[in-house]
């Protein structure tokens, strides 16, 4: 491996990687991909998914490997704050709310946008925050995605884009 961040994620977790992993020396029972809330964060979170099961995938038939969710809105109406971790729930927050006074909603670009507070209260406190423990499955998902979006062939990258096009909303250029 020459990439320095690859290397870091294999020296923090203590495994070891491919032929040489030992499940028995995983210094950590609970790893959380943190990544931004928009199409950014989910391709980096594809790559490390896909990274953990090629290489570490007995991290996740352990159900070490977690996904923590940001928020991607932040809704202020007087002194009430809530957070919308997608669309269909900022509509429906939105829905819920008096008319009045107009609410005020900001779209997180990404984490480093938040405060520490706030990232503390929607992502990282163990009290409140959400995590979805990731599934062989889910990293079979992420390993196709992968494969299809950056694998040699160009027919199936072709028709993935125009399968999903439509589904984009906020695109970051």
């Amino acid at each position: 491996m020459s990439n320095n961040e690859v290397r870091a994620i294999i020296t923090a977790l203590g495994t070891g990687i491919g032929e040489e992993f030992d499940i028995s020396k995983a210094r950590y029972h609970k790893v959380i991909i943190m990544t931004d809330a928009d199409v950014d964060g989910a391709h980096i979170r594809t790559l490390l998914l896909t990274f953990f099961y090629r290489y570490m995938r007995e991290l996740i038939e352990h159900g070490y490997i977690y996904i923590a969710q940001p928020p991607l809105y932040k809704i202020e109406q007087g002194k009430q704050v809530r957070y919308a971790y997608n669309d269909r729930q900022l509509e429906k927050i939105l829905a819920e709310l008096p008319d009045q006074p107009k609410p005020t909603i900001q779209r997180y670009k990404g984490l480093g946008e938040m405060n520490p507070e706030q990232l503390w209260e929607t992502t990282m406190n163990p009290e409140t925050r959400t995590l979805l423990q990731v599934s062989l499955q889910d990293a079979i998902d992420a390993d196709e995605t992968f494969e299809i979006l950056m694998g040699d062939k160009v027919e199936p990258r072709r028709q993935f884009i125009e399968e999903n096009a439509r589904y984009v909303k906020n695109l970051d250029i």
